[in-house]
């Protein structure tokens, strides 16, 4: 099973301007991203951008780069950008790797390749980790996730779901045990002509709501395969105050 991973990197973000080179224990933010990819089983790593600075840097550690618009709304209309210009097959899978995930172990971007080729009903797949408190729950940062018996989505959401009771709160010492709780980690596959059918979608209006991309697939009745993980780190980087947590870890971590 052969799988491409596509890292889109913008330099224009809203929180933390110039993110993908700010620079962790002597590397920049990309170039550990990009490491963590080169770790998996992909055969073909990609850093899509639409700026010169991160394409030089990038071109640097030898990463392949590919230059995309600047107009694009999201990572994955970067995505399909790419897919278009390297005239990927319709079946090619893509793993959409954010450039904002610098200790993505290698072994959950080969799980979300693996499961979306194992199931091929699937149109996306991605994972999510259990919540084993309800600080996590309750905590709107946290996007939770409902899966059925065969471990598809049922919804996404910033808000507790399944809903555990009104006698639950984000203080609570102990989530319900008649029910599992997950919160999703943002590492996707596709097969690339699924890319470009879903960048042509307009966004639903759950995504509006939520804020959740992934919402469009489910209200045009595709399906998202969700694998359980038990070791994502976690991290994500858009502020100053994560950045120099990062710091700490990485330090610790060489």
């Amino acid at each position: 099973m052969g799988f491409y991973v596509v890292i889109p990197a913008r330099y224009a973000s809203t929180r933390l301007p110039g993110k993908p080179l700010c620079e962790i224990a002597g590397k920049t933010m990309i170039q550990h991203v990009y490491e963590r990819a080169l770790e998996s089983d992909a055969e073909k790593i990609i850093i899509a951008t639409d700026d010169q600075r991160i394409q030089e840097v990038a071109k640097g550690f030898g990463a392949e780069v590919c230059m995309t618009s600047d107009s694009h709304p999201s990572g994955t209309d970067r995505l399909a950008e790419v897919v278009d210009i390297l005239g990927c097959r319709d079946d090619q899978i893509i793993i959409n790797l954010q450039g904002d995930e610098p200790l993505m172990p290698a072994a959950l971007i080969n799980q979300t390749a693996k499961n979306l080729a194992d199931n091929a009903d699937a149109s996306v797949s991605t994972l999510c980790e259990p919540i084993t408190d309800c600080a996590e729950l309750f905590d709107w940062h946290c996007v939770k996730v409902a899966m059925d018996a065969n471990g598809y989505a049922l919804y996404f959401s910033r808000s507790a779901i399944p809903w555990p009771g009104a006698a639950y709160t984000s203080d609570s010492a102990s989530l319900p045990s008649n029910v599992d709780y997950f919160s999703h980690v943002g590492l996707y596959g596709y097969r690339a002509k699924f890319i470009k059918e879903y960048v042509r979608w307009s966004p639903c209006p759950h995504e509006i709501v939520e804020s959740l991309e992934q919402l469009r697939v489910l209200w045009h009745g595709h399906k998202i395969h969700v694998g359980i993980t038990e070791h994502y780190p976690g991290l994500s980087i858009d502020t100053e105050e994560e950045l120099a947590k990062l710091e700490v870890l990485i330090a610790k971590r060489t």
